[in-house]
């Protein structure tokens, strides 16, 4: 590892625009990176989640990681790409490409998924993938989708690894939530992952989110960082309690389906259109997703 970074702020995972023909529509992606930093954000991610990157090609990654490149460098902003995966080996590889990308800011390395190692396996995975990295990491922390669970020691000692910088939570929140940002490395910091509760986290210490329902209202997500941070609690709870309105609706069908049904509906990309194995949400959960982003007005 070359560099450290702060992590601090409002992220927004990108999603994959996509034409009506079903390529990629990469002036629409470019669009919604200078967007989402015009609003406040303080960096993007390439290649998550909801960027639906399992039903990527390889061309296309590439492509959207230089078009990510190209804005973040241009602005200034934090660049995360997604990398990685459940085999070290391939995520040293992975990680060792984004050694060719210098607007790289660190690297989003999801928990190893489906092959449920034990806490010392994730750790030494992790270890080895630090080592490794030419950019700082950024733990992905996903039970739902990995099947492992991790407690507060386990990924306080992930944390403490050099070269590993925070960790995207998206475990909910229960007293391991709460003994983990009750004692943190130095220098490593807590992004919320789940949408919902990003409010209660940034109560609780955490240092910012990368978050999807952040497309649909950007400003206001840096608004809720920015009021939690500077002690406004009662302005804070009260947003809080309204964008956790907006997340719950933007969740109801897979990420990222009703977000691309929001992005599509306010004019931002072309089509709603998702890959299979998803399937565009339906409109009444766009509807309602849309309900409560007009009542942020």
């Amino acid at each position: 590892m070359t560099h450290q970074i702060s992590l601090h702020g409002i992220h927004v995972p990108l999603v994959t625009p996509f034409t009506a023909t079903g390529e990629v529509a990469y002036e629409a992606l470019e669009a919604l990176a200078h967007e989402v930093l015009d609003a406040g954000a303080a960096g993007i991610v390439a290649l998550g989640t909801t960027a639906e990157v399992a039903t990527l090609d390889a061309a296309e990654r590439d492509a959207i990681a230089d078009v990510c490149a190209r804005v973040c460098r241009e602005r200034g902003a934090l660049l995360l790409i997604g990398a990685g995966g459940n085999d070290t080996r391939a995520a040293e590889a992975d990680l060792a490409g984004l050694a060719r990308r210098p607007e790289a800011s660190g690297a989003l390395v999801l928990v190893p998924a489906f092959t449920r190692p034990s806490p010392a396996g994730v750790i030494a995975h992790f270890t080895r993938l630090a080592a490794a990295s030419p950019v700082p990491l950024v733990v992905y922390h996903i039970p739902y989708r990995t099947g492992l669970t991790l407690d507060a020691a386990t990924l306080r000692t992930i944390g403490a690894l050099p070269g590993v910088a925070g960790i995207k939570y998206a475990a909910g929140l229960d007293d391991q939530t709460v003994r983990l940002l009750g004692d943190l490395p130095d220098g490593f910091s807590v992004l919320a992952g789940d949408d919902v509760f990003v409010s209660p986290l940034l109560a609780l210490g955490a240092a910012g989110g990368i978050l999807a329902s952040a497309h649909l209202a950007t400003a206001r997500f840096v608004e809720l960082a920015d009021t939690w941070r500077a002690g406004e609690t009662g302005r804070a709870r009260e947003l809080g309690h309204r964008l956790a309105r907006l997340s719950a609706a933007a969740f109801a069908e897979p990420n990222p389906t009703v977000v691309k049904g929001v992005l599509h509906a306010q004019g931002r990309i072309p089509t709603a259109d998702v890959r299979l194995p998803l399937l565009p949400a339906g409109r009444s959960s766009v509807d309602e997703a849309l309900k409560h982003l007009a009542e942020l007005d």
